[in-house]
């Protein structure tokens, strides 16, 4: 059974695919079912993208008080290294008491392991995000309800192939080490090429300049929507998601008539504006650590913490180091420094352009001086004052 979704991108129809946290979700629902004396199939969940997915277990198998099923990786027609993978889930009951949790989830083979800090989950726990969980956590408690069972379900993700696979991944670079990361925060794979990308948000935006707008924000992905949900609810101007083409994006909203162009993203990807990187996918460039590196050495660092903080895996890892240090925020102060530095670069007196930074774990981190003045326009509004720190 095909996922029939599809998406038009450079002339042509392309299939939409699903995520390998889609995949966790659906094989923890079939092996719960199984185990659970239910129909174990067609298997089908409503992903966080607000479509519906339907799919066959491409494996069932039952073994004691063990039930498992898998669930094959189709991305579509964006192929990558995990595309045709099986992902299996093991699920046993467990009992439970009163205040405990109804699903416990374990990693097992082919699943990496976190190593460093900084990322969605901590030092020591499978590589297992924060969506994904939630969606095995929905499908499985589904299952216990429908079997009217009063007991917890243990489930253990594992992927034959998955080790081999992650190393042609950035896994290893990311501190996560023995297997693929489950991943995916729409549950959908929406194959697109890089020029069709570029073309549809160049199209939304001049779209939102021949409706009146004057003030735009730009976001990289779903991180920077959520974060502005939160932070500026209700405010009035236009929201775009630019994904990873930031200067060809600001280059669009200046062209436009855009008098003020305000970046919202994860520092992951807004501090490698401080480099001047305008394509912030990591095949162009990964900077990360080396601009954590260079402006801690301005405020003040020895060789020891540079050399740590040039082996950190991400930008969380690198500020916990620099907050243990008392140096995060001369740190962040010179990096937002340079990012309005190169946004006005290449803004070119066209518009004002400014950028909020944030971190998953930390909340905000700061705005550059043209951020803050972008954000006292008067078509900014919002329902409630807006929260500039934590």
């Amino acid at each position: 059974m095909s996922f029939d979704h599809w998406v038009q991108s450079g002339g042509k129809m392309l299939r939409c695919g699903y995520t390998t946290g889609s995949c966790a979700a659906l094989a923890a629902l079939g092996a719960s079912r199984l185990l659970l004396g239910l129909s174990p199939g067609p298997l089908s969940l409503l992903t966080p993208a607000g479509l519906p997915l339907t799919v066959e277990p491409a494996r069932l198998e039952r073994r004691g008080p063990l039930a498992l099923c898998a669930v094959r990786k189709d991305g579509g027609d964006d192929i990558d290294v995990t595309s045709g993978l099986l992902i299996w889930a093991r699920v046993r009951r467990i009992p439970r008491q009163k205040g405990d949790k109804p699903v416990q989830i374990l990693g097992g083979p082919g699943v990496g392991t976190v190593t460093k800090p900084g990322l969605d989950q901590p030092v020591g726990s499978p590589a297992i995000n924060r969506v994904p969980r939630q969606m095995i956590e929905e499908t499985c408690r589904r299952a216990l309800e429908e079997a009217h069972c009063p007991d917890g379900l243990e489930v253990t993700i594992f992927v034959p192939g998955g080790e081999a696979a992650a190393q042609k991944t950035f896994n290893p670079r990311l501190g996560i080490q023995g297997g693929i990361s489950i991943l995916g925060t729409s549950g959908v794979v929406r194959p697109q090429s890089l020029a069709a990308l570029l073309d549809s948000i160049r199209l939304e935006i001049r779209q939102q300049a021949a409706l009146g707008q004057k003030s735009l924000i730009l976001v990289p992905g779903n991180y920077g929507a959520e974060f502005l949900s939160r932070r500026l609810p209700g405010c009035g101007a236009p929201v775009v998601t630019c994904s990873n083409f930031l200067g060809e994006s600001l280059d669009a909203a200046a062209l436009s008539g855009f008098e003020a162009v305000l970046f919202v993203g994860h520092i992951g990807k807004l501090v490698k504006l401080a480099g001047g990187i305008m394509d912030t996918h990591s095949r162009t460039a990964d900077c990360r650590a080396e601009l954590f590196t260079a402006h801690a050495a301005l405020a003040g660092a020895g060789p020891e913490l540079s050399a740590r903080l040039m082996g950190c895996a991400t930008c969380d890892a690198c500020l916990e180091e620099l907050e243990a240090a008392g140096l995060a925020a001369p740190v962040l102060e010179s990096l937002l420094a340079k990012i309005e530095y190169h946004l006005a670069q290449r803004a070119g007196g066209r518009c004002l352009a400014g950028a909020w930074l944030f971190s998953l774990s930390r909340g905000s981190l700061g705005l550059t001086p043209a951020a803050r003045q972008i954000l006292q326009r008067e078509e900014f509004s919002w329902k409630t004052k807006p929260s500039f720190t934590g």
